[in-house]
């Protein structure tokens, strides 16, 4: 193929943009990528992961922090087990043990929500065993709605919700005990 810019090249960079939902595919040489100022791979202004990774690492710092921690606290943050910073871990863009999860947790919970819109994940669902997990998860969530209707002196709702429980809970244990 081509380059779709001099077309005497061949193309050896690929691109897709998604801008607004419009996706545009375009295929162009190395030359030409650099005179229209796209990052390529592997080189000096190139898109790297540990960049995107790095920037999104960094990205509460100039707001001023997350959950109650401020830039200067996140900075100082260390692993107790092996000593890595978060600021070295944000340069890094590994952690140095198991234990770094734990300790960092407060400053990647917000951008796992950002990246993948939830800290939990939820993964897809096989058809078969999917009705059994399906329920435990409305379960799930009916009991946090119930708490939170609790907290709010909701009661006549919260009865409503543990009702709903016990009955997805005695609906559960009947196929249970059909299939089982």
């Amino acid at each position: 193929m081509l380059c779709q810019e001099c077309e005497k090249k061949p193309a050896t960079l690929h691109f897709t943009k998604i801008v607004n939902g419009e996706k545009t595919e375009f295929h162009i040489c190395e030359s030409c990528a650099r005179e229209r100022g796209e990052g390529i791979p592997g080189t000096a202004n190139g898109f790297s992961i540990h960049s995107l990774l790095s920037g999104l690492l960094d990205f509460e710092q100039s707001g001023g922090g997350v959950n109650g921690i401020g830039a200067k606290q996140a900075q100082q943050l260390r692993c107790d087990n092996c000593g890595l910073t978060y600021t070295q871990f944000s340069k890094m863009g590994r952690f140095g043990c198991s234990n770094c999860y734990a300790q960092f947790g407060s400053k990647l919970d917000p951008i796992l929500k950002r990246v993948h819109g939830n800290t939990t994940h939820v993964g897809k669902i096989p058809k078969r065993a999917g009705v059994k997990i399906q329920v435990k998860r409305e379960i799930e969530e009916l009991r946090r709605d119930l708490q939170t209707r609790i907290e709010q002196e909701d009661f006549e709702n919260a009865a409503k919700v543990r009702d709903r429980i016990r009955e997805l809970e005695r609906d559960s244990a009947d196929a249970e005990e059909r299939h089982g």
